[in-house]
């Protein structure tokens, strides 16, 4: 089995920064692409930034240029380092990877962690 955990979300006041982690643990031999998803109430989950395994990024326009996506291929984690924080980037947000679970899987699968919630206070 597969578990991504986030942790670092939190309250802060428009401005401020929030550094988002999301390890991934478990059967797990290789993973590909991995990203941050969020969603706000009423709202459908939309993709906030992506990564390679190469380190190929993209980014949402909302995003490009306060937000940061990293990765530690050696500790199946991702990061998102989130700065000058506004109100409209109140969401919960999930992180989200494609994991090869042993070296025959012949495919990828999606795996989804449980959310963390980020408020932005004006």
């Amino acid at each position: 089995q597969v578990q991504l955990v986030e942790s670092g979300g939190g309250l802060v006041q428009a401005g401020g920064s929030l550094r988002l982690s999301c390890a991934a643990s478990g059967t797990v031999f290789k993973i590909d692409v991995m990203a941050w998803f969020r969603q706000a109430p009423g709202e459908q989950r939309e993709l906030v930034a992506s990564i390679t395994r190469g380190g190929n990024t993209n980014y949402a326009d909302s995003v490009k240029g306060r937000f940061t996506i990293s990765r530690d291929n050696a500790k199946n984690t991702v990061f998102l380092q989130m700065n000058s924080l506004k109100p409209e980037d109140t969401a919960v947000y999930y992180c989200n990877a494609a994991i090869a679970a042993y070296a025959s899987s012949t495919h990828l699968s999606g795996y989804w962690g449980q959310g963390t919630q980020v408020t932005v206070s004006s």
